[in-house]
């Protein structure tokens, strides 16, 4: 690298942005990692409440990557992450019924920690909030030999010069929907045993997890997921839906007692709303590299593997 060059800037501590650093330190390349929260983690995000802590974003992992499955069996060695369950209930118009599927794995420190570890040695910087992606490439106005943007495409969009068509199309193409987390803790558990429930044709709730089974330490409290649809309607005020979002859970689990604590998280972009087909990243000729689950089907193992592939791109490219 020039000595008035930085090395590579990574946008974004998700694990996407994550995966792809730690490609890039292995290799022995310079490399910049900048948070705009207080935080690592991105959509893998974990708020305490007392103390406890409840995953606010992704619900859960599943894993079909052998390379994938190295790393969570490196969380599950080090006491992070955990086998939850392969079987979830589904409501809908039909009723209540029992649904197989992968292994869902979970993690009693919350999903955060599993990035947090990821990046122990990563030199993130927390609180850095970039302003603009230029041609050269620049990242708020200095040189570096490649930029990442490890984040949603509108979010990525905002910070990328328009000179910057092919990062900027690749961007532009992307949709997604929004979300609302509701955080609801109970005087105590009075719910029918399940784990996690898939509501169909619900008009507010589409998931709904106990996060005491899911965590481990049987707490009295539920995780739910509303619809981009009703979510929509909510960005501006997210706190206001918290009462809809307690009835909702309630009647549909049959709940007597009102919750003791609601807490309603905002996800303008939680996820990709179309799964792209073919490269899991993006990296064009101007030095910009784009990386997350938008690239392949909405996972936390797509979110991953997009990094890690960008990364792997970026030392073959700097070090040819």
């Amino acid at each position: 690298m020039s000595a008035d060059r930085a090395g590579v800037v990574v946008v974004g501590a998700g694990i996407a942005g994550v995966a792809c650093a730690g490609e890039l330190i292995r290799a022995g390349i310079p490399v910049q990692l900048r948070e705009r929260a207080r935080v690592t983690g991105g959509r893998m995000a974990s708020k305490r409440f007392d103390g406890r802590p409840a995953d606010l974003g992704a619900a859960y992992l599943t894993v079909d990557d052998p390379d994938f499955a190295a790393v969570v069996e490196g969380w599950r060695a080090a006491g992070l992450a955990r086998e939850w369950t392969d079987t979830l209930i589904a409501y809908g118009p039909a009723g209540r019924r029992e649904v197989t599927g992968p292994m869902r794995w979970a993690a009693p420190r919350g999903l955060r920690s599993l990035v947090e570890h990821l990046a122990r040695e990563l030199p993130v910087t927390h609180d850095r909030l970039v302003m603009t992606v230029e041609p050269g490439p620049r990242v708020d106005g200095r040189a570096c030999e490649a930029a990442v943007l490890a984040m949603p495409g509108p979010q990525a969009a905002l910070l990328l010069d328009p000179a910057l068509t092919a990062a900027t199309g690749a961007v532009e193409a992307q949709r997604w929907s929004s979300a609302l987390t509701g955080v609801l803790r109970f005087p105590a558990r009075r719910w029918p045993d399940f784990r996690g429930a898939f509501v169909n044709g619900h008009p507010l709730l589409s998931l709904v997890c106990d996060d005491g089974d899911r965590r481990g330490d049987g707490a009295p409290v539920l995780v739910a997921h509303t619809t981009p649809e009703f979510a929509a309607g909510h960005l501006l005020q997210p706190t206001a839906a918290g009462p809809a979002i307690e009835q909702a859970v309630r009647d549909l689990l049959g709940l007597p007692e009102p919750a003791e604590l609601v807490y309603v998280h905002r996800w303008t972009y939680a996820q990709p709303a179309d799964a792209a087909a073919g490269a899991t990243y993006h990296l064009d000729d101007d030095g910009i590299g784009l990386a997350g689950d938008a690239f392949g089907r909405p996972r936390v193992q797509s979110a991953w593997r997009s990094g890690r592939d960008l990364g792997r791109a970026l030392v073959a490219r700097l070090l040819a």
